[in-house]
This record gives structure tokens, C-alpha cells and sequence, in this order.
């Protein structure tokens, strides 16, 4: 490799991958060096740092060629200005697990760390606090090795002894010292323990909050209560099987979740979905958009002692989903999405619903802004709260209405389109103050958006099939299945057995209701993946709270919590 550590130009190995997105593998002893240069040099410009992950390489099989290694590292890098995509590679040896910590580079690292080191085991040299993530400090092994069991009954029931439950509670008692928050000899200074507990916090979260008076000082985060394991179970499913999974990720977006993965499955498969599949999915996409910020709104709004709004957006929900479950036959978790298609058609009457809906809720929208973001005690409680800049955002991974609201105007529905957004006219709202208020007032406009393109697809839907003639689109078209031997087939396969997704990689991100949520897929040819990450918006979100809350007071803390519109499902996964 050449000297020039500066450069770009040392990567081992450039391919372009099912997804079209650049990969270049670079060794770990020049990672700093390269990934400097791929966020400072004007040229480069990959300000954003997206996510970490790694994959178990040793299990691998239907593979042209041996793994470069043992474990393979996983970065992936984001321009803002045109939505270029960057894949780093790091091969790692079993024997020597250890890359350099880019927590210097972009302070978001420091979570993808510790939960690849969770998950696989792999060290960070220089991480100023790697330590478990998502897991028990007590627990034994790395989950996501291909050592490591995938269902409960590998390894025999278990009991909760009094030992292990005293290990467990000393553990947690311990945390505070373990991260470096302890209290200090000064009399006004206080640890306080906030959760895990669902009111305010928004899911079981725990805050260890050091505070000298109302003041906060620090703020430690303690996530993984509602970790389920959700990308060790997608690579035991099937690819079909999975779906109804993804719904439980963000359980307030509903097929929203199923939109990246079921895409990142047809571009391993190469399957192309008909223009009306397409468009359906991006009716249903944004009604669930439409839902998603009705719970933002409401439960923000309460949070901070505004208790009326809360029972008005929770009763437009409500009409949205009669409207959801008309059309899917179930509400949050419809499952609806298909490999190369939707679960069926529209039913008759599905327009007038729609129509109707669209009709209403503009209304109740303008109320919403003389009740809520009018009101004077709203004001007080948000305005100039928990505020950054756009280079802070990008630096923590911010996406989604919180970039936005700092007056970046990143939308990956405009900037990469998918399914069809680009024949959809609609604006992106942005904002120059990215405070708790704004952040809620960019909800309001986003939902805005989402009926004038909800309008346009009731306006425009084509006709034509709802699901692709692929021999991998899953389940295969009910007509064809009944008159074609060779739609029979296969069908039969793929559901007796599972459908073969051709070895290759893919990841694919959309605009989802938090922000950027990407699905990163590794295929090795079998009936199941051998690799599923999921992105979330939420976990790069929620590891800003420390940074926000710091000289703010305790109540400031509370509504910083409800700004940032996280679930804690979507954290944990």
C-alpha cells in the first residue's frame, strides 16, 4: 500500500456490490488515517458516519472465493450533499480482534463500538468506555458469533436464582462507578435514577442523572432492557419468515419497517416490483408517517404538563388506523409488504376512506398549532432547549426531522428516491433552530407533506399486478399459482423450504419516521440470511441525550426525552 495515509487510494480491494454501493476494504492499522481523510478532505466529504457493524465470517459457505478474514468490520459513510454512499471494510483475524476506536473521528462511534464489541467481541483500542451495550455486563459470549446458540431451547431453560439476581442487581448499582460517573465530595451534587420505567422515558430506559441541584452535570444512558435479539433471529428465519419481525422494530411505523428490508431482499434477488405495488407502499408508508408523529405529538405534549392534546392525536390515530387495518386487515403490525410486491390489492372503497381522512385532519392540524405550539407554557418548556448545530447533528448521526430542523435539507426520499417518490411532488420542511421545539413543529409540517403525497397516490395509483412474476417473490400470485406449473413450483418451494436468495450483499435505507433506517443484508446463498443489520434511527438518536442535557435543569431533561422521538424497541432491537 502506498505511504500517503492521507489519500484515498490505499484500499485493498473496490468492488461494486448488489446495491451499487462503493466498498473498499482497507487494513485496520490505516482505518484513522483513511476515515480522517474520507470525513475532512473537500473531495471525500463523508461527514456523517452511519453506522458500525461486523459479520462472522467463519460459517460463511457458497462463497466464490475465501473470506478475507475471520470477521470483517463494517462502516458505512454518508455524503449529505448528494446522498453518496460509502461501504468501509476491515478484515480482522480471530487471533487479533482489534480495530482503532473512531470515537475521535465521530463521537457517534462510541455506541456502534460498544455494541459491536457486544455483539462479536471485537476490541477498539483506545475506546474511553468500552464495556457491554445491550447484554447483561454478567453475560457469558458475544450473541451475533455463529458460535453462539439462536434459540433458547439450544441451551436448556432458564432459572433465576437469588445469586444471579444479586449479581444482576449489583451490577446495575455498580454502573454509575463503571462509567465514571461518581459522586464527588461536594454536598449540593446528587446521583439520581431515573427508569427504567415506560412514563417520560418512553420505553423501559434507565438515566443515571448526576445533578448539583437542578442542575444536570451528567447523564448516563442504560439501554438493552427491551433487546430481543432481533438480527440473531432474522438469521435463523426464512426470507419470507422475517417480515412480521421487522414490524416490532419501531412498533409505531408498521410497514414502515418492512419497506428496507423487503427492498434490500429484491436487490439481492434482483427482482423488479410493479409501479402499483410501489405506489401502495408508499400510501401506506405515509399513513404510518402520519401515525407515527400523531404519538410524537401527543406524548411530547404531555410530557411536558399539557395533558388535552394527547387524547385529540391519539383519536386521529385512531382513524388512520381503521383506515390501516381496512386495507391490511390489521392495525400497528399489518406485516403487509411482500418480497417483490404487497400482500394484496386495495379493497373497494379504499379511496373514499382516504379522501375522507384527507379531508379532516388539515383541520385538526391548524388546531393543534394554536393549542400546542401557541401556547406560552409550551413555549417556555421547549424553546432554546436541548439545541445543536448542523455540524453537531451530523457528527452524532442525527437524521430524519432532527437534521432538518437544524436547516439541513436531507431527505432521502429526495435525494435517493424510492419506490416511485420521485414522481411525487412535495416539500421538505427545514428549519434554522434545532431546539425541542422546532423539532416538534417539524412533525406537524412533515404530516402536512405526507397528505399531499397520500393525495397524489389516491389521485395517480396505477393499475396493473401488486406482486412481481419472480420465482422469489414470496408468496408467488394466487392466479398464477392456480393455473401455472411453473408458478407452482417454485411457490411450493419457497414456502415448504424458503426461497434461495442468490449469495451477495445489499443494503438499503429509507426515509423512515425517526430518521435514516437501513437494512444491511449478507446472503451466502441459503434459505435464510446469513447476515441481517438493522439501522435505527433511534439508537443514534437517543446517545445525544448526555450531550444535550448537560447545564440544563431536570425538567429540561423530560423534554428533551420527548424531542427526540425514539422508541425503545427501535434502540434495543
Amino acid at each position: 500500500m502506498p505511504d500517503d495515509g492521507s489519500r484515498l487510494t490505499y484500499e485493498m480491494a473496490a468492488k461494486t456490490t448488489k446495491d451499487g454501493l462503493n466498498t473498499v476494504w482497507v487494513d485496520a492499522d490505516r482505518l484513522i488515517a483513511f476515515m480522517t481523510a474520507a470525513k475532512t478532505d473537500p473531495a471525500q466529504n463523508y461527514r456523517m458516519l452511519v453506522d458500525i457493524t461486523a459479520v462472522d465470517e467463519r460459517a460463511r459457505a457458497n462463497t466464490k472465493q475465501p473470506p478475507m478474514a475471520d470477521f470483517t468490520l463494517v462502516y458505512h459513510l454518508l455524503r449529505i450533499e448528494d446522498g453518496a454512499e460509502m461501504r468501509v471494510k476491515v478484515p480482522l483475524r480471530a487471533d487479533a480482534l482489534t480495530a482503532p476506536t473512531l470515537s475521535t473521528v465521530w463521537p457517534n462511534a462510541s455506541w456502534y463500538e460498544r455494541e459491536v464489541w457486544d455483539m462479536f467481541g471485537i476490541n477498539f483500542a483506545g475506546h474511553p468506555d468500552l464495556r457491554r451495550m445491550l447484554m447483561p455486563e454478567s453475560w457469558v459470549g458475544h450473541p451475533l458469533r455463529k458460535d453462539q446458540y439462536s434459540r433458547a431451547t439450544e441451551n436448556g431453560p432458564f432459572t433465576l436464582t437469588d445469586e444471579i439476581m444479586q449479581t444482576e442487581l449489583a451490577a446495575m448499582q455498580n454502573l454509575p462507578v463503571l462509567a465514571g460517573i461518581e459522586n464527588d465530595e461536594d454536598p449540593e451534587t446528587m446521583i439520581l435514577n431515573l427508569g427504567p420505567n415506560h412514563p417520560s422515558l418512553h420505553g423501559v430506559l434507565r438515566l443515571v442523572v448526576k445533578l448539583r441541584g437542578e442542575e444536570i452535570i451528567d447523564v448516563l444512558p442504560d439501554i438493552g432492557f427491551h433487546h430481543r435479539g432481533a438480527e440473531k433471529i432474522g438469521e435463523r428465519q426464512s426470507w419470507h419468515s422475517f417480515i412480521p419481525y421487522t414490524d416490532r422494530i419501531d412498533y409505531v411505523a408498521g410497514v414502515m419497517n418492512n419497506f428496507p428490508y423487503v427492498m434490500a431482499v429484491e436487490a439481492l434477488a434482483g427482482i423488479t416490483v410493479p409501479a402499483r405495488a410501489q405506489m401502495i407502499r408508499i400510501l401506506l408508508a405515509e399513513m404510518f408517517r402520519i401515525i407515527s408523529h400523531l404519538v410524537f405529538f401527543g406524548t411530547m405534549v404531555q410530557d411536558v404538563g399539557q395533558l388535552s392534546p394527547v387524547f385529540y392525536a391519539f383519536s386521529d390515530r385512531e382513524r388512520a388506523l381503521e383506515i390501516i387495518e381496512a386495507i391490511c386487515g390489521f392495525r400497528m403490525h399489518p406485516a403487509w409488504f411482500r418480497i417483490g410486491g404487497v400482500a394484496g390489492d386495495l379493497p373497494t372503497g379504499w379511496d373514499q376512506l382516504i379522501k375522507d381522512f384527507l379531508d379532516y385532519l388539515p383541520k385538526r392540524l391548524d388546531e393543534y398549532e394554536v393549542m400546542v405550539m401557541r401556547n406560552h407554557i409550551f413555549k417556555a418548556r421547549t424553546v432554546g432547549i436541548g439545541e445543536y448545530t448542523a455540524a453537531e447533528a451530523l457528527d452524532w448521526g442525527i437524521t430524519g426531522p432532527g437534521l432538518r430542523a437544524t436547516g439541513v435539507n436531507f431527505d432521502y426520499r429526495k435525494v435517493k428516491p424510492y419506490s416511485g417518490y420521485d414522481q411525487l411532488e412535495f416539500d421538505v420542511p427545514t428549519a434554522n433552530r434545532s431546539d425541542c421545539y422546532t423539532r416538534v413543529q417539524m412533525r406537524l409540517d412533515e404530516m402536512r407533506e405526507s397528505l399531499r403525497i397520500i393525495r397524489q397516490c389516491v389521485d395517480n395509483m396505477p393499475a396493473g399486478p401488486v406482486k412481481a412474476m419472480h420465482p422469489l417473490a414470496m408468496p408467488m400470485p394466487r392466479e398464477a399459482v392456480l393455473k401455472d406449473i411453473d408458478s407452482l413450483i417454485p411457490h411450493f418451494i419457497n414456502a415448504s423450504w424458503g426461497a434461495v436468495i442468490p449469495a451477495g450483499e445489499a443494503s438499503v435505507t429509507i426515509e423512515a419516521t425517526k430518521g435514516l433506517n437501513t437494512y444491511y443484508l449478507v446472503s451466502d446463498g441459503s434459505t435464510c440470511p446469513y447476515r441481517v443489520r438493522i439501522r435505527t434511527p433511534s439508537f443514534a438518536h437517543l446517545q445525544t441525550i448526555p450531550f444535550m442535557a448537560r447545564g440544563t435543569f431536570l425538567a429540561d431533561l423530560i423534554a428533551i426525552i420527548g424531542s427526540i422521538d425514539f422508541v425503545m424497541a427501535d434502540v434495543d432491537r
